[in-house]
């Protein structure tokens, strides 16, 4: 996600409308999504009365270590899935405009999208699974998140079927890379830190990255010249 935040979605938008555009862009969905996740309550964990309470309680207060520990990765979940929606929604748009090229560059476009939003839908499903241990739940969210490309393809066919400006995508765009951008720093890497280590963290980190990379690469082969996402 940082791959694509930072590499892809702000880097495209200060190259198509401009360094400073881009960038207002960029920290306007770093803003917005601080206001969402500010007003979202978050389940806390402080190791310190944790410990205590291990101590004191013993196997309840262990118990209660883990329900904490479990809605607050279900939280993280959360507001993955709605950082993803917001991702997707705009591939939506990309997708339909991609087809008006034509069926080739609509079906390619289609399915690079598609194996691009693989280690999205991981992203979402990985908490969820692990906080309500339920296969279904973890399946739900992580389709429901995938249901907003389908969205914006709607919101651009019906309703702006001609007047869509590519500023205003890419600009939109760009925030979405900021939305990314700060859901990750705020909500996964502490996550990641916390239970798998920090060495582990930053190898997965950069492992993912890389793998993202790859799946952007094929993405941009399957756009023409003149689009970019």
């Amino acid at each position: 996600m940082l791959s694509i935040s930072f590499l892809d979605l702000a880097h495209n938008a200060m190259n198509s409308i401009g360094f400073l555009k881009g960038n207002l862009w960029f920290f306007g969905g770093v803003v917005f999504f601080a206001i969402v996740a500010r007003f979202i309550p978050e389940p806390t964990v402080i190791p310190g009365s944790d410990s205590k309470s291990k101590k004191t309680n013993g196997d309840d207060g262990g118990k209660d270590i883990m329900k904490k520990h479990r809605r607050q990765v279900f939280f993280s979940g959360i507001i993955t899935a709605i950082g993803i929606s917001l991702h997707n929604f705009p591939e939506g748009m990309a997708v339909f405009l991609g087809s008006m090229k034509g069926l080739r560059v609509g079906l390619n476009l289609a399915l690079a999208i598609a194996l691009h939003n693989i280690p999205e839908g991981v992203a979402v499903a990985l908490p969820i699974y692990f906080a309500t241990q339920s296969k279904w739940q973890a399946f739900k969210l992580a389709t429901l998140s995938g249901f907003a490309e389908p969205l914006g393809v709607i919101l651009v066919a019906y309703l702006f079927p001609s007047s869509l400006s590519p500023e205003i995508l890419e600009g939109l765009l760009g925030s979405v890379g900021g939305v990314m951008a700060f859901l990750t720093l705020h909500e996964m890497l502490p996550l990641a830190f916390d239970y798998a280590g920090q060495k582990q963290a930053v190898k997965a980190v950069f492992l993912g990255m890389a793998f993202m990379s790859a799946s952007l690469y094929f993405l941009e082969i399957s756009l023409p010249e003149e689009m970019s996402l």
